[in-house]
């Protein structure tokens, strides 16, 4: 009986601090979220609420020996001296982490690394507030043995949200499942200026379309409600006008006034943000002379106060240290974090721009605390959304079942067939035929399974990247010979062997060349502590795109127009096929070559969607999201740029080589039956705009329809021409289908002279077509009064 009572006596000294932690309020899952942030903010020293604002580096948060992962002492060391509150790119793995196939993570492992660091912070820290693991996702989760997507411009070429969406929920399940709870992206920047690095993350020059495919990408990720299983939130990237940077620079400033941003660079973000995107990072350049990253009109006016946005706001990398930097807003470290938080900007993603001088900065009453509070309520809340603190584990056993999978293949290989643009085909040379005797596949992009992935892609398994030739060889199986040279590289020209290309293309029936760039990081290259590559003139890797490599041209790079002009002058049917990240010059291709098919960058399935389309077994219907240049001298080129109509060059035209919403099909398609109808009631109205398209073909395939308006005449100069709705719907042979698109007065509204939203009385075009230099038909609809 003593023996008894002495172990109960013992069994309930150890479970009296368990039984006291449940009943704290914050612990109780059954209390209202904010009384939860409330009572852990007033449980907080000043030192850990500086520290649930730091962000590190994750991938230094593990150890890994053997099949054993744990936690490294470099993460101990920063929860005691830091009391860090999130980590990005736990998982993450590239020559930049310097993790690799055999020192990085394998899925199950990944479950396992992060399941140890949550296990270290509930256990092992005096309040056990649980990390947030952001991870970066733009096109699949950049860890070992995810699936790899299409970059974001293929993704846009596909013009169907929906698809978009389901691919999200694909990348969200797979970082779910080994713990990440926050995916970076969508990118929403609109790319006006293809030398810039980055075009390849971004859906393309128009807002309408940005904000759609981000829409999709959020709804996928998310879902319905935060904190549901298998679903993570978004961070919408780069908050705001980054992909226009003068020159061409990355992270260099913008020349926009506020109507512009307002009209072109606004919208996709609070399309996204109304939503209900969790998350918003700032970007590195500055507008009107006030860095991104410590703009309060942005961060507090246009996104709190007028989108009503609730999640939090982060740094991109560093960018906050870039304030008493390169920007030199700041005269210390102290003062750069002050002008940020006071900002709205709540997050530092690096731990070196909030941090020590955070802390330092509230000590000598730079920050006020309530302004501190407030962010850290910011990031709790979050937390509490997304159940971290009553589910803060993953189920390691689930791990197979949600990454990598056969399905998740499919959608890969899906997303890569939409998203291919068919540019050029005279005479109807393709489809190729299968029954073809000898096939040449020659160029650097034909079988290089890295050039074909972008930035921002882990390193993948043997055999796991489907090139263009493993493509072809299953689909043509071994009736087929084929033969394969790869005749250069990118950007080396020193080991070309050009002559031994021609030779091959000589004894085929039909030539595929596979050329264009490459974003693939090598372990030669160095990277500055943002993540972008330092550009070596002694290193010449293929890698001619990609973060930090801006371009002053846009022609293919070493001896590819020397192969390519080599191959043509064979005689043979020539089929160009590029694997690229941004526009590049196909003017001569465009000339001489009966051709030529765009794939951007296709992902692990590309090469297998690009024989899909190739041989006839998938009918293309992808449209260009971006216009092609014929020189940079056009640059900016975008077609929905501000009225006047631009006059020619005296070299050549002003119009781009290929222009936006361009795309063709194996099917012809006549649009007919136009119909508008207006009603207007109170402060509105609905203008349905309604049409037939019929497929003349033999071939089933997809048409991208849309809908462009043309604002007369308004009060502020508007664009020559914009995008306002489109759908992509499959029509089968001999048959139409009817399109019908609404719009209302946010459709048409501009940001006036006296600085307000209007939508003005007065006549509007309304163009129809397949692209936006296709018109097939023409409408109008005429406004009696101001809205």
């Amino acid at each position: 009986m003593k023996v008894r009572i002495l172990l109960m006596a013992a069994m309930a000294t150890l479970l009296c601090p368990q039984l006291q932690a449940q009943q704290l309020p914050y612990k109780n899952s059954t209390l209202p979220i904010e009384k939860r942030v409330s009572d852990l903010l007033g449980r907080m020293t000043v030192e850990e609420k500086v520290g649930q604002l730091s962000k590190l580096l994750g991938w230094e948060m593990y150890s890994k020996n053997g099949k054993q992962v744990t936690i490294s002492n470099k993460l101990r060391k920063a929860v005691k001296e830091q009391h860090i509150g999130l980590l990005w790119a736990t998982l993450r793995a590239d020559p930049w982490t310097q993790k690799t196939l055999l020192n990085g993570l394998s899925p199950v492992e990944a479950a396992r690394a992060t399941n140890a660091i949550q296990r270290y912070m509930v256990d092992s820290t005096r309040l056990g507030i649980p990390l947030l693991l952001s991870e970066e996702a733009p096109h699949g989760h950049m860890a070992i043995g995810a699936t790899v997507f299409p970059t974001a411009i293929g993704q846009a070429s596909t013009w169907n949200p929906q698809l978009i969406q389901d691919m999200a929920s694909t990348i969200a399940m797979e970082t779910y499942a080994v713990g990440g709870k926050n995916g970076y992206g969508p990118v929403l920047d609109l790319a006006r200026d293809p030398r810039w690095s980055r075009t390849e993350e971004t859906y393309g020059e128009d807002p309408y379309l940005i904000g759609q495919m981000g829409t999709a990408m959020i709804r996928g990720f998310q879902g319905e409600k935060l904190g549901e299983r298998d679903k993570i939130i978004g961070t919408l990237k780069h908050f705001v006008a980054y992909a226009a940077p003068d020159g061409g620079h990355n992270g260099e400033s913008v020349s926009f006034g506020e109507r512009s941003l307002r009209q072109y660079f606004l919208p996709p973000f609070e399309r996204a943000v109304k939503s209900g995107a969790g998350s918003v990072m700032t970007a590195y350049n500055s507008i009107d002379g006030i860095p991104c990253s410590a703009n309060p009109w942005l961060l507090k006016d246009i996104l709190r106060k007028d989108w009503g946005f609730t999640g939090f706001v982060v740094s991109d990398l560093l960018s906050i240290s870039g304030l008493n930097g390169g920007h030199a807003t700041a005269a210390t470290a102290e003062e750069a974090a002050s002008q940020s938080i006071h900002a709205g900007l709540d997050v530092d993603l690096s731990g070196t721009g909030y941090g020590s001088n955070l802390l330092k900065a509230v000590q000598q009453g730079l920050v006020e605390p309530a302004v501190l509070d407030t962010a850290v309520a910011r990031v709790l809340r979050m937390k509490f959304n997304l159940g971290l603190f009553d589910h803060p584990y993953v189920d390691e056993k689930l791990v197979a079942q949600k990454v990598a999978t056969a399905q998740n293949k499919t959608v890969a290989r899906q997303v890569a067939r939409e998203s291919i643009v068919l540019l050029k085909n005279d005479q109807h040379i393709l489809p190729l035929s299968k029954s073809l005797k000898r096939i040449a596949v020659i160029g650097p992009n034909a079988d290089n399974a890295y050039n074909q992935l972008g930035d921002y892609t882990a390193p993948q398994a043997e055999g796991k990247v489907q090139t263009l030739l493993t493509g072809i060889r299953a689909t043509v199986g071994n009736s087929t010979r084929i033969d394969y040279v790869k005749g250069c590289a990118i950007r080396d020209t020193s080991n070309s062997d050009i002559s031994a290309a021609v030779a091959a293309a000589k004894q085929a029936d039909a030539v595929v060349l596979v050329l264009g760039g490459s974003s693939a990081r090598d372990f030669k290259t160095s990277y500055q502590a943002t993540g972008a590559a330092n550009v070596d003139p002694n290193t010449v890797s293929d890698m001619e795109s990609g973060e930090g490599f801006d371009r002053v041209s846009l022609d293919m790079m070493g001896d590819q127009i020397k192969l390519l002009k080599a191959i043509q002058a064979t005689g043979k049917p020539v089929v160009l096929v590029t694997i690229m990240g941004r526009p590049l010059n196909l003017n001569w291709a465009a000339e001489h070559v009966p051709a030529i098919v765009n794939a951007w960058y296709p992902g692990q399935e590309g090469g297998l969607a690009i024989a899909d389309v190739l041989f006839g077994d998938y009918n293309p219907a992808g449209r260009l999201p971006i216009s092609v240049p014929r020189s940079v001298g056009q640059l900016p080129v975008h077609y929905n740029h501000t009225k006047p109509k631009h006059h020619d060059y005296v070299e050549m035209s002003a119009k781009p080589l290929y222009a936006f919403g361009y795309g063709l099909s194996y099917s012809s398609f006549d649009y007919s039956n136009l119909q508008v109808s207006l009603k207007e009631a109170g402060n509105d109205f609905a203008c349905t705009v309604s049409f037939d398209v019929a497929n003349n073909g033999k071939l089933a395939g997809d048409e991208v329809a849309q809908l462009y308006v043309v604002d007369e005449v308004s009060s502020v100069v508007t664009p020559v021409m914009q995008l306002k709705r489109f759908e992509r719907k499959n029509i089968a042979a001999g048959k139409k289908e009817r399109y019908s698109f609404q719009l209302t007065k946010e459709d048409l509204k501009l940001w006036n002279a006296g600085n307000e939203w209007k939508t003005e009385k007065g006549r509007f075009k309304l163009l129809v077509g397949a692209s936006s230099d296709d018109i097939r038909l023409k409408g109008a609809l005429e406004l009696t009064k101001d809205y």
